[in-house]
């Protein structure tokens, strides 16, 4: 077990101590609940227990060698079961939905190997609010404002240099300066307009486009082209069709139901053709440190599922194998979209952005780009990629044209 103090800790200790309004806060590392030496934190929620709920911040020792979200937050009950509850998950978490993240930090940012059961918590009060980022671009502040959670209508995620209360501005400043480095700020702005500082995050590593543009611009004399060359982005690209996936391993469920005039699959052929699918996912995210994703067919068609998930029912042994590698699959798949930086799909897919995906220090150095056709265009912008033959491993170009629409080809 690693004694050394996790970065939110370190960091909310200091901007205590330069008096800035940090809600009350205990630190359990996982030696602690090793140990079961868990009386500070029984203490802590005692004198809390009348918010019912409180957040348990993620806090590993090795966190500040990994991108913002990395590991997870979560609300919970104020109770020790509620934290037990909550660690057990951000450890599985790292394990599971967050492995290939992890995987692909560790080999394109150099990060370090790392034991997810190191993993210690920081807790906290809830309180009920408005998650706000700030960050330093420049000489100029921005702002990444969150929806608030506890709102029926809810509004996307938006980035503005101009905060609601001009005092975050001077609040970011005065918390830069205390830490002695650029930093990402979390704020919570309550609903009685308090604003609290629950998190800060060491960014002097990081390097992002914008940053000191001007310092590391060549201005040379001319150029020669036959078309002029707009924003632009280049992307190896992965060409997802799931629709057409579903329909060889429903082929494949029928063959060894009704049999074939060549071998008869079993169900761990059945299994294996949807591990090679996961296998080839994970490859090529770790192939490749940006990737676009090509979408034909993103999301798997419910009919087809369906079908699939109930082919084997006579036989239920082989059909509870069979749905268990399905519903996830369904993950994989998400875990695949959600490290792309470039998806090329129809316009009802969204990504589901948490704070630090939506307005993090990670989106200012790998913006997100979604290039879409309409959903009425469907059917002709798929045969039109197959027909000019599209396919995992190419390179494309992504060109956005004076009318602000993309253009994308193969290269």
């Amino acid at each position: 077990m690693s004694a050394y103090l996790p970065e939110k800790v370190r960091h909310l200790d200091a901007l205590k101590a330069c008096g800035f309004n940090v809600p009350e806060f205990v630190y359990v590392p996982a030696s602690d609940f090793e140990d079961e030496g868990l009386e500070a934190l029984e203490s802590f929620l005692d004198s809390h227990k009348e918010n019912y709920k409180i957040i348990a911040r993620s806090a590993h020792p090795q966190e500040d060698a990994f991108k913002g979200g990395t590991f997870d937050s979560m609300s919970t009950y104020a109770d020790i079961g509620g934290i037990l509850y909550a660690r057990k998950r951000m450890i599985k978490m790292a394990i599971t939905e967050k492995r290939l993240s992890i995987l692909r930090q560790q080999k394109f940012n150099n990060s370090p190997q790392i034991d997810p059961e190191d993993m210690g918590v920081l807790v906290m009060p809830f309180i009920e609010g408005s998650s706000v980022m700030a960050k330093k671009i420049g000489e100029h502040w921005e702002f990444g404002y969150c929806r608030n959670p506890s709102h029926k209508i809810q509004s996307g995620p938006f980035i503005t240099a101009t905060p609601h209360d001009r005092k975050l501005i001077d609040l970011s400043d005065d918390i830069q300066k205390c830490l002695g480095f650029p930093c990402e700020i979390e704020f919570i702005i309550s609903g009685e307009n308090e604003i609290y500082v629950v998190q800060a995050k060491n960014i002097s590593a990081f390097e992002w486009l914008d940053q000191h543009e001007s310092e590391r611009t060549v201005h040379l004399d001319g150029i020669r082209r036959i078309r002029k060359r707009r924003n632009y982005r280049e992307r190896p690209v992965f060409v997802m069709d799931n629709q057409a996936f579903y329909i060889t391993l429903i082929g494949q469920c029928e063959d060894m139901v009704l049999g074939s005039s060549g071998p008869v699959p079993t169900i761990s052929d059945i299994l294996k053709t949807i591990s090679n699918n996961e296998r080839k996912l994970g490859d090529f995210a770790l192939q490749h440190q940006r990737f676009a994703v090509l979408g034909l067919s993103i999301r798997v068609p419910d009919d087809l599922y369906q079908v699939a998930n109930h082919y084997l029912d006579e036989t239920p042994e082989k059909q509870k194998l069979l749905s268990k590698a399905l519903y996830n699959h369904l993950h994989v798949i998400d875990r695949f979209l959600g490290e792309a930086d470039t998806i090329i799909a129809k316009e009802r897919i969204q990504i589901k952005l948490c704070s630090h995906d939506a307005y993090g220090i990670d989106t200012v150095r790998n913006p997100i780009w979604m290039a879409f056709w309409h959903v009425e265009n469907h059917k002709q912008k798929v045969r039109q990629f197959k027909q000019f033959g599209f396919k995992t491993g190419d390179s494309v170009g992504i060109e956005i044209d004076a009318m602000e629409k993309p253009l994308v080809y193969r290269l």
